[in-house]
Parts: C-alpha cells; sequence; structure tokens
C-alpha cells in the first residue's frame, strides 16, 4: 500500500488513498492541462462530424455483449461510446440534456462545443484568459439568440392542414435509415402528435404515444394504431380472437385464492386433505369468476399470472383474458379505455370497466407471436405506432428515428417559430455576432470572433459530408446572404439545384436553435470557472486504479504559511495532496 500512498477513512467509514507529490504519476498545469481537456472534447466532437446532415455516415457500435447498432444519432452514439476522460463525459451529457430536455440537435451541440473550444485553444495560446474567453462566448450567444428571433418565420400548425408538418417531418427523418419510407414515417408521426396534442394548452403528452415494434415484414408496413398494442395474446388458445364492445376489468391483483398475511404453514396428511384443499381453491376460483362477470366484463386484463386450473373456468365461463401484461401496459390501456386499474378484487365494480370498441389477436407470419390490438377506446388521444422491421437493429433505429419527428412536431406545436436549415441560421447568426465584435472595445470582441468562426463549423461539415469543397461552398453561400440579405440561404446538400432553404423546405425549430447556443454557453461558463481556478492539474492513476473505481478526485491545497504572506506571489503552495474515494 505505501507504493500506492496512504489508506484512510472518512468519518462514515468510507475508504481512500492519499497520494502525495512524489507519487504522482503527471502533473499537468496551466496552458497543458487546458489544452489537454480541449484535446479530448475535440476527439468526440470529431466523432460525430461526419454524422451531420442528410448525407451524414453511420456509425457502428459493438457492445461488450457482441450486439451490434447501427446509427446516426450522436446521443445514441455518445451513450454507446465508452469514455473515460472527465471533460469528454461533459460532452456526453452535453448531448444527453439536449435529447432529454429537445430531443433533437444532439450532433450539433456536441460539434459546435468542439468548434468553440477549438477556437478556444487558439485564443488560450494568444494569452487571453479562460474567464474573458467565456465571457466573449456569452455575449456572442446572447447576441446569436437575438438574432434567431429576427430571421426566424412563423410556421402554421393546423391539424386541418398537415402538409406543412409532414414536409418538416421528411426533413428531420432524411437523413436516418428510413429515409426510403420517410413520407409515410412522416405522416405516421405527425398523425400521433396531432392526435394527442392539446392545442389550447399547447403541449403534448408523449406518455400518450406508445412505440412498439415488432421483428417481421418491410419498414413499409408500419402502422399507426388509434389505441393500445400489447405484445401478449389471449391466456387460452380457445378463446375468441376477437371481441366486440369489450368491457374491461383491469387487474392488478393475484388471480388466486386469498394467503394469510402471517407467515403460515399447512400439513396435508391424507387424500381426503388434499381433496378439500383443491375443492376450496375451485370454489374461490369460481367466485372470483363470478365477481368479475356479474359486474358486466367480458375482458379481463391481469398484471399477475394464474394457473392452468383458473385458466380453465375462465375459458368454461366464456370469459377471456390475459395474464402478465406489464405495469407500464397496464397504465397506458387504463387512461385509453377510461377504465379504473382495481389493485383488490373486493374494490371491483361495474364503474370500474373500460371500454374499447374491438379488442383483437394478430399473428405474424409463420411464427408463433401474436399480440392484442385494442382500438376504438374510449379514449381516443392514446395511440400507438407498430414498427416493423427485418431485424431488431433495423426497428431499433426506427424508433430513434421517429422519436426524433415526434419531438420536432412537438416542438412545434409548443413554439411555431421557425429558422431555417442546411447551416443558413449559423451562416446568419455568425455574420450578426462578428459585426457586433467589431463594435465591441473590450478583450472580449476576440472570443466573439471565435465564436463566429466556431458556428460556421456546421454548413462546413454539412458540406464535407455532401462531398463538395467546405471552405468554397461556405464562403460562396455567406457572400451571398450578404449580397442579397436573405438569411435562408444554405447548403445545398441534396444537390436540388437552389441555396435557398425555404424554397427547399428544409426548417429547423426556433426553439431547438436557441437551446443549441444557450445549452453550451452554460457548459462553457462552468468549465472555464473550473479550469481556471486555483487547480491546474490532471493527474494520471491508471497504473494504480482502472479509472471506473474512483468517483471523486479532491485536490487538497495547504497554503502557504503566514511567512510568505510577504512575498509578491498571492498564491504559493506548500504541499499538494490528491485524494481518491473509492467506491
Amino acid at each position: 500500500m505505501s507504493a500506492m500512498g496512504t489508506l484512510a477513512f472518512d468519518e462514515y467509514g468510507r475508504p481512500f488513498l492519499i497520494l502525495k507529490d512524489q507519487e504522482r504519476k503527471t502533473r499537468l498545469m496551466g496552458l497543458e492541462a487546458l489544452k489537454s481537456h480541449i484535446m479530448a472534447a475535440k476527439a468526440v466532437a470529431n466523432t460525430l462530424k461526419t454524422s451531420l446532415g442528410p448525407n451524414g455516415l453511420d456509425k457502428m457500435m459493438v457492445d461488450k455483449d457482441g450486439e451490434v447498432t447501427v446509427t446516426n444519432d450522436g446521443a445514441t452514439i455518445l451513450n454507446m461510446m465508452d469514455v473515460d476522460h472527465q471533460i469528454a463525459k461533459l460532452m456526453v451529457e452535453l448531448s444527453k440534456s439536449q435529447d432529454d430536455e429537445i430531443g433533437d440537435g444532439t450532433t450539433g451541440v456536441v460539434v459546435l462545443a468542439g468548434a468553440l473550444l477549438e477556437q478556444a485553444e487558439q485564443l488560450l495560446d494568444r494569452g487571453i484568459h479562460p474567464i474573458r474567453i467565456a465571457d466573449g462566448y456569452e455575449q456572442a450567444a446572447r447576441i446569436a439568440i437575438e438574432h434567431l428571433d429576427k430571421i426566424s418565420d412563423s410556421f402554421p400548425v393546423d391539424p386541418q392542414n398537415i402538409e406543412p408538418l409532414i414536409q418538416t417531418a421528411k426533413t428531420t427523418l432524411g437523413s436516418k435509415v428510413v429515409n426510403r419510407c420517410h413520407r409515410q414515417m412522416a405522416e405516421i408521426a405527425v398523425n400521433a402528435v396531432l392526435t394527442v396534442a392539446d392545442m389550447e394548452r399547447k403541449d403534448v403528452d408523449f406518455e400518450l404515444i406508445k412505440v412498439q415494434g415488432k421483428v417481421g415484414g418491410r419498414l413499409e408496413d408500419t402502422q399507426l394504431v388509434k389505441g393500445v398494442i400489447v405484445d401478449k395474446d389471449f391466456s387460452h388458445p380457445q378463446m375468441p380472437k376477437e371481441l366486440k364492445d369489450a368491457k374491461i376489468a383491469i387487474l392488478t391483483c393475484p388471480f388466486e385464492p386469498p394467503k394469510p398475511k402471517t407467515k403460515h404453514k399447512l400439513d396435508v396428511t391424507s387424500v381426503e386433505d388434499y381433496k378439500a384443499l383443491q375443492k376450496y381453491e375451485k370454489e374461490k376460483f369460481e367466485e372470483m369468476v363470478k365477481q368479475i362477470k356479474d359486474t358486466g366484463a367480458n375482458l379481463a386484463i391481469c398484471q399477475w399470472g394464474f394457473d392452468d386450473e383458473a385458466n380453465h373456468l375462465l375459458l368454461q365461463n366464456e370469459l377471456p383474458a390475459v395474464r402478465w401484461v406489464g405495469g407500464p401496459e397496464i397504465e397506458l390501456i387504463a387512461i385509453a379505455t377510461g377504465g379504473r386499474i382495481v389493485p383488490r378484487f373486493c374494490e371491483l365494480t361495474p364503474e370500474k370497466l373500460g371500454f374499447a370498441g374491438i379488442v383483437r389477436e394478430i399473428s405474424f407470419g409463420t411464427t408463433k407471436d401474436r399480440m392484442l390490438v385494442i382500438e376504438q377506446c374510449q379514449n381516443s388521444r392514446a395511440v400507438t405506432i407498430f414498427i416493423r422491421g427485418g431485424n431488431k437493429m433495423i426497428i431499433e433505429e426506427a424508433k430513434r428515428s421517429l422519436h426524433d419527428a415526434l419531438c420536432v412536431i412537438r416542438n412545434l406545436v409548443r413554439d411555431n417559430r421557425i429558422v431555417y436549415g442546411g447551416g443558413a441560421a449559423e451562416i446568419s447568426c455568425a455574420l450578426a455576432v462578428s459585426e457586433a465584435a467589431d463594435k465591441c472595445p473590450s478583450l472580449e470582441q476576440y472570443a466573439m470572433r471565435a465564436f463566429a468562426d466556431a458556428l460556421e463549423v456546421i454548413p462546413m461539415a454539412l458540406s464535407e459530408n455532401s462531398g463538395m469543397n467546405p471552405i468554397h461552398t461556405m464562403t460562396e453561400v455567406r457572400a451571398r446572404q450578404v449580397k442579397e440579405n436573405n438569411p435562408a440561404l444554405g447548403i445545398d446538400c441534396l444537390q436540388k439545384g437552389t441555396n435557398d432553404m425555404k424554397q427547399q423546405h428544409v426548417i429547423e425549430t426556433l426553439i431547438v436553435k436557441k437551446k443549441l447556443f444557450l445549452i453550451f454557453s452554460l457548459q462553457q461558463k462552468g468549465i472555464a470557472l473550473v479550469q481556471s481556478s486555483d487547480v491546474k492539474y490532471t493527474y494520471s492513476v491508471n497504473d494504480y486504479f482502472p479509472a471506473h473505481i474512483y468517483t471523486h478526485i479532491f485536490v487538497l491545497i495547504s497554503m502557504r504559511n503566514s511567512e510568505n504572506k510577504k512575498n509578491d506571489h498571492p498564491c504559493k503552495l506548500n504541499s499538494t495532496y490528491c485524494v481518491f474515494h473509492l467506491m
């Protein structure tokens, strides 16, 4: 243990190691530490840059179990990456926060973050303090957001005219694996959101939209069901495969004889005792079946299972049933059918039954897989998107693609203002920030110009991924924006012959662009504050421990004694310790 440090325990009994100065493996300070962090962030950003835009490349990810995932979704790629560097982990969290908050723009936010850090590295080489860089970035982000409000247009969100919304969803799906049937997928996404949307409150409850997938068929077989699909079948093969005007008892209580609450033991010493026990169980099952029938229910959906004897009694009493239905499905069925979840049999009443116009069992080809479809429900706002595909990988990627499209339509319902894509908004904001930087008298003007240069990385990446010369294409579009005063001019990634994104109907929601600038400006401010503090060290302890066995690093600095206070240096270090809290 002496070779690794001193073992100690805190007040809670948790062990930690104290590594002294001479036992430290690597020490990076000042500009070297900052560049190390920036290099890690740039590595993550460069990984995602080639996945940006409609011509972006997919990434093949293989997990530790050998399962393959092919996707160009930024949040998914970063979530599956094995990242050890702490700053790289911040980039992963940055993408995750964008995905959780907005649901779109996860790749763009990381690419922009990497570009901003790359520009910051050049400013650091010129001797500009990280705090001044962060302040300049914050001012530039505020100017860019104000400019977005000026160049934004209002987008019509009308349930009677959904074609503009479909075109918007097609833009989102154009870079996904489902692009060969993106018109159909866009219609499904738009209809799903408008079905559950509350247009008066401008809100969309995603809990009412369930996305279900089943291997088999083609992507073109994907459909929107106005109801609920459950990956279960009727409990007995002789039960009817279709029920009309179903009155549903939704049970979360066990379908079995009641058991004592206390610990007990039952001794069966003879055949007569066994038969008496069997008779008691049968009577209880019959009583429970009769109780369900007396309420008027003709279908029982149970969260728990029941044995073959109870199943046979249900068949004899012509009461179809479904068992082992998951908790989320139970809740969705209750919402869709207008029923109440019954936790105890004694609470079952006719008023708590749900209603559905039709409940049918569907099968898939020659396989034994079956699913239940509950349609024509009392609450028609609950919908299910049923995805088909050749394999599990295609279905999972289709789910991610539809999630992005659903989020875009939801954002338009919440705020119907849009800006134009293809890098048009970034180029226009870069011009506005550069103009403001020329009027800034302070040192932050350099950071503001760096922010403007970083914004242009997005259109340059789009042009590069489309096989065009990025610098030539970017400068040409920027010059045309200035000359024609048209903020809708962007990169013609699809080679349609025009750079006007308004004519191509390539749009992005304003809320996504605003959050993209806001999230990173806050993140950058936090990174700069941490990195420009008195602690400027990076420690490498991988020779001693794997990266995952410690959770927190605290650097304890003992300040100079009172005699050193007369020295010119404001913060002279006496000794340094690195403390690792072990898991």
